[in-house]
Order: structure tokens, then sequence, then C-alpha cells
């Protein structure tokens, strides 16, 4: 898994008691509103010492996608000039989704040290299914394109985000697990996200919250394997708010620096 796939998987995993049948992929947003903009410190642990490395902002704002009202997000990363010694990550991710948080589009444009990828997927619901378009441009200048039909609502990293925000986390259990499919360039692939309980967390901006944590996790070779522990906050807004990702070459955290636009007030901000 790349390092953006990580990073955005750890924002975008917020999702609890999705209904995947018949693709009734229809949702109420209760959780964020047009202009929202949110700002984090990306760190990487460099020989036991955590570094400071790049950062990350995320938007969304209201939109229009082919015509029909839409919301319209970003998510764009980078490393400092001094981490890019080191490796270099410029990525830039945007979405499209319905007002009734459907996606309709996904494009993320990856450059990680040398190479250059780019990944779609174009969504439509014809007859209440679901029809997924991808294209991979490959860094050596390859396009790969792959055609899905499906009955269960299917999601992309970013559009995740912006539907699972909207979950009730009321009456959750330490332990409750969740299934859910997204796209990963070309494959659709199974996913689990796993609730562990409560706890406050500093922010970048000195300010703690109250925070549901959860641990998003892959099955791979045979077993599921835990990609990253997250932090979103407890309250109506549900901003991840710290992010811990366990990669191949290392560890490496975000922590949330600035929420401006957001829905509802912040009330797991702990005094």
């Amino acid at each position: 898994m790349n390092k953006m796939k990580q990073l955005l998987i750890t924002m975008a995993m917020l999702l609890v008691g999705i209904t995947t049948t018949n693709a009734q992929c229809k949702f109420q947003n209760t959780a964020f509103k047009s202009g929202e903009f949110l700002t984090y410190n990306l760190y990487f642990n460099w020989k036991f010492v955590w570094v400071k490395v790049g950062n990350a902002s995320m938007s969304t704002v209201e939109s229009k996608y082919h015509g029909k009202p839409a919301y319209r997000s970003s998510l764009i990363t980078r490393t400092s000039h001094n981490a890019d010694k080191f490796f270099v990550m410029r990525d830039t991710l945007l979405c499209y989704n319905s007002t009734h948080l459907e996606p309709l589009y996904f494009r993320k444009g990856a450059q990680e040290g040398k190479r250059y990828t780019v990944d779609e997927a174009f969504f439509s619901y014809p007859n209440n299914k679901v029809h997924i378009k991808q294209h991979r441009l490959r860094h050596n200048g390859e396009n790969v394109y792959k055609e899905w039909h499906r009955n269960d609502c299917t999601y992309d990293m970013l559009s995740i985000f912006l539907r699972a925000r909207s979950f009730n986390p009321e009456g959750w259990k330490k332990g409750t697990r969740v299934n859910f499919p997204i796209t990963d360039g070309t494959k659709i692939i199974t996913a689990m996200l796993e609730y562990k309980g409560k706890t406050t967390v500093k922010a970048d901006n000195g300010v703690k919250y109250r925070c549901l944590q959860l641990s998003y996790m892959e099955h791979e070779d045979g077993k599921y394997k835990e990609i990253v522990r997250f932090y979103v906050s407890d309250d109506a807004n549900h901003v991840p708010i710290r992010l811990d990702m366990f990669l191949k070459f290392g560890s490496a955290k975000a922590f949330l620096v600035g929420a401006k636009g957001v829905k509802s007030k912040m009330t797991s901000i702990v005094k």
C-alpha cells in the first residue's frame, strides 16, 4: 500500500452501519457543509525520533457534476524540502459526490519518489445497480482499464470520508467490526473497521479533543493487518484529529492543525 492510500484511507474510513444491498447508496449528510477546510501536520519516525515532514489539507465545497448539484472535495499532501531528501510526496485527490453522498467521480494523481501515477473511477447507477469504470495511468505510461457491475454500494478513498462522517456511534461497543468495499486502482477490495473505544487527543493547535478510536485493517496473507489507527472527534462533525499510520518503511502520524467552516460546534473539545 502506498503512502497516499494509507493517509487517505486513514482520513476516509470512518465507516460504520453502511447499507450495501440493492445499491441504495443515498445518504443524508449531517456532518459537514460547503466551505469546510481541514489542515494537518505530517510526522515520520526517523531513527526513533518524530520529525515533521510536511502537511496536508482537505476542502469541500458545493459544485456541479454534469450539470447537477454536487459536493466537490479535494485533498492535497506535500512533503517539505528537507523531507524530499528521503522521500517525495506530491499528491492531489479529487472527488465529486451527489448531494445525497453518492460517489460520482474520483481522481488521484500521486507523485511518490520519481514515480507518478493517476487513478480514476467513474460511478453511475443504472437500474439501481452500481457501475464503475476504473482507469489507471502507470508510471511507465501504460493505461489500464477495468469495469465493474455491483449490487452493493462501493466507494473511493474520498467519498467514503464524506459518507462515513454522518455515522451514528450511539451504542457502539469495543470490538465492533464492519466490512465495506472500496476502489483501489483497478481493483475493488474489502476492508474492515474496528471500534476501540474513546480517548482524549491533543492536536497540533494545542486543543484537546474527546475522540472515538478506530482501527482500519486489510486482509493480507490469510489474516487482517492493521494499516491505520485513527481518532475522530466525538461530536456531530466527526473530524479526524490524529492519524497513526503503519507503513512498510516505518511509522507516520498526522495531527490536526485547523478546522475552518465546520458545520456544528466542536462539542468534543476538552476544557
